[in-house]
């Protein structure tokens, strides 16, 4: 599968980056934490479509879309036309603007939670926003939490990136287990009346079992807290009303991000109305909050989900690829080593530990070959709207190819060899 791609300029701008911004990036899951130096591109210049093109000119497909914040394609024309002709008119007043109404409508008329709705920026501000009226509503301040929400302190305080956090915010989140409902039974045990909400992502890696959302939602309402879903990523992708949707189960709140606006920065917090209005007495403000180019963005992209079979065509291809995945590491014996699962639109490969190699190894190796290869993915499969037949078989064709180089290199305990980077290393685990 050698592939000589060039990164010279990717790395020149990572150093220079370095000097003046922590990690060169933004975004921890954009940064060298995640992509291997001296086999990685650092700097994407333009996409269009499914394909993004780095600064050394390397052409890819892209699977990480963003993050999975864009679920249409780079530069989608309905949603850049909507942005263009609201350009012409303005990017922020000092009144709301009628659009802020006009997607909250949207939404309300697309998400079974939603009777209200506030705007935040990013899933962060949305989830952070919930926790605030969760607490406001219930007069409780501990929350019960699973999967990842942001990187506010009120929940990375709970993790091993805690640096920063006071131990009394620490202190006041517990995490629980997915498909575990007695790991949230115990804390509802051992905090009587003291938890303001429990909060989830419906799903990410694995699937809910033996009517795991319905127990939860019950359990929580039982003792009193507010059930909220995390549908930064679910929402908009699993269905049109998100998640909650798809697997027939309403929450009191629901937080949305990602796919709202096809990557324009723009989230929300949708719920009842009974807790949302209390939006009027808690304080959760944003000079940018109404920020017009987002929200035409958001509009176009609700309305295309509306109008289109974008849901139902993320799912059909998503499957192909899971099923195509499946197939190859069965034939290949891989499945001490490799595992795929998730949503079809939202996939997740499984990397294992081996007798001789840590995951993280075999990770990176993966890395090294998938860019090489023209394929820009970090193991998740984020499906876009403008993912082709021939995309798909691209990327089943390298997954071929790879998985049989992976099974030989493993059994002849030679991967060091074939590795161009230092492995990644091991970091804490959201999912």
């Amino acid at each position: 599968m050698e592939i000589k791609r060039l990164f010279e300029k990717s790395e020149l701008l990572l150093k220079r980056a370095q000097k003046t911004i922590p990690l060169g990036s933004q975004t921890f899951s954009k940064s060298i934490t995640q992509y291997p130096l001296g086999v990685s591109p650092y700097f994407i210049e333009k996409g269009q479509g499914s394909h993004v093109w780095d600064v050394d000119g390397n052409e890819y497909i892209d699977y990480v879309n963003s993050l999975a914040a864009v679920t249409l394609g780079y530069n989608d024309p309905d949603v850049t036309k909507a942005v263009k002709r609201q350009l012409e008119d303005g990017v922020i007043f000092s009144l709301p603007h009628p659009l802020e109404m006009q997607v909250a409508e949207k939404i309300v008329s697309l998400v079974p939670c939603a009777e209200m709705v506030r705007f935040g920026k990013n899933g962060s501000d949305a989830t952070a926003g919930a926790i605030r009226l969760a607490r406001a509503y219930t007069h409780r301040d501990r929350i019960a939490a699973c999967g990842y929400h942001g990187w506010q302190d009120w929940y990375i305080g709970a993790t091993a990136r805690n640096r920063g956090v006071p131990q009394a915010i620490c202190e006041l989140t517990h995490l629980f287990s997915y498909n575990n409902l007695e790991s949230l039974h115990s804390l509802f045990r051992k905090y009587p009346g003291e938890i303001a909400a429990v909060i989830l992502e419906p799903m990410n890696v694995e699937e809910p079992r033996d009517g795991f959302l319905e127990k939860v939602k019950e359990l929580a309402h039982q003792n009193g807290a507010v059930l909220i879903f995390d549908e930064t990523i679910t929402g908009f992708r699993y269905a049109k009303g998100g998640a909650q949707e798809f697997f027939g189960v309403t929450p009191d709140l629901a937080t949305f991000g990602k796919g709202l606006a096809n990557g324009y920065p723009v989230s929300a917090i949708a719920g009842k109305a009974e807790i949302m209005h209390l939006m009027e007495e808690i304080f959760f403000s944003f000079t940018f909050g109404g920020e017009t180019l987002s929200l035409a963005a958001a509009l176009a992209t609700l309305e295309k989900l509306e109008r289109e079979p974008v849901i139902e065509n993320l799912s059909i291809k998503g499957e192909k690829i899971r099923s195509g995945v499946k197939q190859l590491i069965n034939r290949l014996s891989l499945e001490e080593t490799l595992g795929i699962s998730g949503h079809p639109s939202w996939t997740f490969l499984i990397f294992k530990n081996t007798p001789s190699y840590e995951q993280s190894m075999i990770k990176t190796f993966y890395l090294q070959e998938m860019f090489a290869n023209g394929i820009l993915i970090l193991g998740s499969h984020n499906i876009s709207y403008a993912h082709t037949e021939a995309d798909l078989l691209q990327l089943l064709g390298v997954y071929e190819n790879f998985f049989s180089l992976l099974k030989n290199v493993l059994a002849e305990r030679t991967l060091e060899k074939h590795l161009r980077c230092e492995p990644l290393k091991p970091l804490f685990k959201v999912r």
